[in-house]
Order: structure tokens, then C-alpha cells, then sequence
């Protein structure tokens, strides 16, 4: 059956054609995202959910989406999106952050010109019958420093335009490499340099715990006098009223503040004032903006719909359709192994430990180590899955060590797991092989070649002779049947492993008679 996708709000009509050519239904309906009522009534029949800025997906609503495997907001922000909810649920969140960085990097140009040239307020004295010309003394931009908080996506693209206008760039951003600064013709320096230097100011970054308020009363008063302030992204990036009162005193000569309605300033002075410039969420607000985020949000969902490749999710690692692919059996590979070790383990895990050996390392790792852990955490907490689990292990103060490394086996990849839970180590390495089923290469050390099928006996003994006998006869007087039988020891005499494949559960009755056996250490029933 073909995927079906809700779109809840209003997307230009061109997605619609993306989404049929890629085999994934799309009911479009714009009006549901401000019904909060009819979009839970009908979010419960759909895998996928696109929305803009104006539905709210809250944890309540998940609860009724029992279907949803994505939801794509065609846009950068997702704070609307209870991003949280989503991850615990399984569901991957996609944005689109590329699809409109041109159109508001161009606003927060157009709205700097505003302010330089005192625009609005020139077109409204003009319309008004006035001819204020000395009134509107404005300011050149050639040659002023420009000072850019957030130098990503859409701030190197403001850098780019304000280099072509002659003005010095300078950058605050801590991801900001000094290659790419020289290569964008910008000088990167920290926040209080740039505060103590700009002529204008515009911020590019999304609101975090550390961002949030950067532009704070202490920080405003430490900017340079006459400066002009510009934000195109989020109004909790700015203490409204520090900036009100700079505004008053004339320390900062100008603001120009795109918003959105829920962030209509809570001193309606700041609107209103003189110096400052507002337009109502103008940032993506262009025929090409809309439209580039509605093609690209449509390939993003269908791509995951039907060929399980990822990009721009804000909760997973980013999958191409080809990735998936070579992904898929290590994935396979990943969850039986995680699940193998879950079920050996009855206490709190302290440490997991994962290593990529071969060719597996070149691949998307972090999908890999986010299906083990899953899997690992599952025997424990039933709702976890591959979304949420790297979080949930983080919650539990679960260190999680990654490590890749050239091939040092016979195999072309190995995947191996140790955890550490109760003040002992479990270890497991596996590979997977040309018939795609997920093999058991190696337990705690000892070498060993396991199919892993549905239902499997694990045994840990001492290597004595007659052992394999009495394990199969008691099998076989249970009526157990064996379909797979792998075994592996570190030395003649010390410690051996059986692993063994059988049909349909396997009777607690057998099981207590296996741990009876001389020389049974333990004995263990894994369903996969």
C-alpha cells in the first residue's frame, strides 16, 4: 500500500506533483493546521504530516498519529513541533534549513537599508502629503562594519552580499572555522569585539539555551553608540526592553525586527517607535522561497517513505537513498547484536562501547549505533526505538563510546558491542555475510560462526567431553528441534559457548535442565 502524507497547511502545488511521481498519496488539506480538533482527528490515518509555522504537533497530538513515521515542516524552524515527543515516538522530524536561506538573508539586507535610509518612515511622511527631505538624513553603508551573530546558512550568505558592498564583515560564531571565514572574506572575533566594533549588527542563529537573550540589557549597553540592530530570525534573541530604553536614549540609533505574530513585543512601545523598522515574518516570504521549500520538503518525505533515505532531520543522521542500502544489512546486523546483549543483561548498564572494523566504518555509523542501542535498551524499556534511544541512554547516564578502525579480521566488516552493567562486560562481534543474514563471529572472546535465527538457546560451559551429547539428547527427549548448532571455546578444557538455533519457543522446563548439566555456567533463551 502506498504511503499516505496530510499536508496541513498551505504549500505551493508543485509538492503535490512530487509527491505523486514518487508513488506517495497526498491529501491536502490547508485549513487543519489551525484545527487543533480536526487535524487529531485525521493525523491517525497518515505516515507522514507536513506543516508550516502555524500547526501545533504537541505530544497529544502524536498520541492519535499511531501511523506517523515523519513529519516535514516546510521551513527552518521546528519550535512549533514538540521535537521531544516526536523522538520519544519514533518519528523523524525533517526541515528544510537550505530551501529559504537566500530569501531571508536578502530581508535582512533589505531591512538594513531600511534603517540606514529611514525608508518606512520616509514612504509613510511622503504618502502622508509631507516633503520631509532634511528630516530623512540617512547613513552610508560602504565602509561600516557590519557585525554578524550566527555565520551559517543564511548569515554567510548576508556576509557574501556585504562584502560586494564594500563593508568590513566581522563574525561571532563558534562553529565558524577560521578556512571558511578567510574563504567568505570575514574576520572572526569573539562577542564582545564585535559588540565594541559594529556599525550594524544582525543576528543569524536560532534561539538555544546558549543564544537565548545573547543580545541581553548588559551586553546592548556594551555595543558601539550609534549602532543599528537587525533580527530576521527570533525575537528571544533580544531583551526587548534594554533595547527599548538604548532606543529612547539614542545609543542605538535604529532596530529593524522581522517577527512573527506570536512574538509581537510585550512593550508595544518598541513597535511603535520611530527608530524602528518591523515587518510580519517576511523572512521566507518569496515566491521562490516558497516554492523551493515545498519541492524540497516533498522529496525529503517521499525519499524516507520509499527508499528509507534521511536528509535534514533535526532528530536522526542524515541517509542517502544509496546509503540505506548498504546500510541495510548492518542494520539487521546492529539490532541482533543489541538485542543478544539486552537479553544477557539484568542490571543497570553503565557503559556500551562499539566498534566498526573494515568497510562498515566508512558508512553512516551513527544510524548503526542508534539501531544497536535501541535494541540494547529495548529488553528494558519497551517504547524505546532507533530515534529516541540515543537520548534515552543519555538520560540514563549511559557512556556510549564509538570507534573505527581498518579491517584486523578474515571479514570485510565487523561490528562489535561491549557493554559493561553490574561490574561485568558482555561482548559481541558480528558480520554480515553475501546471504544477508546477521552472523555471530565472536562471544566474549571466543570465536564462533551463529546464524542468528528467531528463537536460540545460549549456553555458557565449562569444555569437558560429552557435553555437545547430553545438551542435544535433552533437546531432542524435549521435543526440541535443533535447526542450527554453532560452538566455540577459548582453549581446550577452560571456558565454551553453544548457540543454538531451534523451532518455536524454548520450555522454561528445558531450559532449568540445561543449567543442571555438569559444567553449565548458564543458559539462556534469545528471541530475535
Amino acid at each position: 500500500m502506498a504511503p499516505r502524507v496530510l499536508i496541513a497547511e498551505p504549500l505551493s502545488p508543485a509538492a503535490l506533483d512530487v509527491f505523486a511521481g514518487r508513488g506517495v498519496v497526498a491529501d491536502y488539506a490547508p485549513e487543519l493546521g489551525r484545527d487543533r480538533v480536526a487535524l487529531a482527528e485525521r493525523v491517525g490515518a497518515y505516515e507522514g504530516l507536513v506543516v508550516r509555522s502555524g500547526a501545533k504537533v504537541t505530544a497529544k497530538l502524536l498520541e492519535r498519529a499511531g501511523r506517523l513515521k515523519v513529519i516535514g515542516r516546510a521551513g527552518t524552524s521546528v519550535d512549533n513541533i514538540d521535537l521531544g515527543a516526536a523522538t520519544a515516538r519514533g518519528v523523524i522530524v525533517m526541515n528544510t534549513p537550505f530551501g529559504n536561506s537566500i530569501t531571508t538573508a536578502e530581508h535582512a539586507v533589505a531591512l538594513m537599508f531600511a534603517l540606514a535610509r529611514r525608508i518606512p518612515a520616509a514612504d509613510a511622511s511622503t504618502r502622508s502629503g509631507k516633503f520631509e527631505k532634511t528630516r530623512f538624513l540617512g547613513v552610508e553603508i560602504t565602509g561600516k562594519t557590519l557585525g554578524l551573530i550566527g555565520c551559517g546558512a543564511v548569515g554567510s550568505i548576508v556576509a557574501d552580499r556585504a562584502v560586494g558592498l564594500r563593508m568590513r564583515v566581522i563574525a561571532y560564531d563558534p562553529f565558524l572555522s577560521p578556512e571558511r571565514a578567510f574563504d567568505l572574506g570575514v574576520e572572526k572575533v569573539d562577542l564582545d569585539e564585535l559588540l565594541a566594533r559594529a556599525d550594524f549588527i544582525s543576528l543569524h542563529t536560532p534561539v538555544t539555551p546558549h543564544t537565548k537573550n545573547i543580545l541581553s540589557g548588559e551586553k546592548l549597553a556594551r555595543t558601539k553608540p550609534g549602532v543599528m540592530i537587525v533580527n530576521s530570525c527570533r525575537a528571544a534573541l533580544i531583551d526587548e526592553e534594554a533595547l527599548l530604553a538604548l532606543l529612547d536614549s539614542g545609543h542605538v540609533a535604529g532596530a529593524a525586527i522581522d517577527l512573527a505574530e506570536k512574538e509581537q513585543p510585550a512593550e508595544a512601545a518598541l513597535r511603535r517607535h520611530p527608530s524602528v523598522v518591523v515587518t510580519p515574518h517576511l523572512g521566507a516570504s518569496t515566491k521562490e522561497a516558497q516554492e523551493n521549500v515545498a519541492l524540497q520538503i516533498a522529496e525529503q518525505m517521499s525519499d524516507y517513505l520509499t527508499r528509507d533515505a534521511i536528509s535534514n532531520a533535526v532528530n536522526f543522521p542524515s541517509i542517502t537513498a544509496e546509503e540505506a542500502g548498504k546500510l541495510k544489512p548492518f542494520i539487521a546486523l546492529a539490532d541482533r547484536l543489541g538485542s543478544f546483549v539486552g537479553q544477557l543483561i539484568d542490571s543497570n548498564i553503565d557503559k556500551v562501547s562499539i566498534t566498526y572494523e573494515g568497510e562498515v566504518a566508512d558508512l553512516k555509523i551513527k544510524a548503526l549505533s542508534a539501531s544497536m542501542i535501541a535494541a540494547l535498551l529495548r529488553p528494558l524499556l519497551a517504547n524505546v526505538n532507533v530515534v529516541s534511544a540515543p537520548l534515552v541512554a543519555r538520560e540514563l547516564g549511559v557512556v556510549i563510546d564509538e570507534v573505527t578502525r581498518a579491517a584486523q579480521s578474515d571479514f570485510d566488516s565487523v561490528v562489535s558491542l561491549c557493554v559493561e552493567a553490574g561490574g561485568a562486560s558482555r561482548c559481541v562481534s558480528g558480520a554480515a555475510f553475501n546471504d544477508g543474514r546477521p552472523r555471530i563471529v565472536s562471544v566474549n572472546g571466543i570465536k564462533v560462526d551463529a546464524a542468528i535465527g528467531p528463537s536460540m538457546i545460549y549456553v555458557t560451559n565449562e569444555d569437558r567431553p560429552g557435553f555437545i551429547g547430553r545438551f542435544a539428547s535433552l533437546l531432542g527427549d524435549a521435543g526440541v528441534n535443533i535447526a542450527t548448532f554453532a560452538l566455540g571455546r577459548d582453549r581446550e578444557g577452560g571456558s565454551s559457548i553453544a548457540l543454538v538455533e531451534i523451532d518455536g519457543e524454548t520450555p522454561e522446563s528445558v531450559l532449568a535442565a540445561v543449567r543442571e548439566l555438569p559444567g553449565v555456567r548458564e543458559a539462556k533463551a534469545l528471541r530475535f
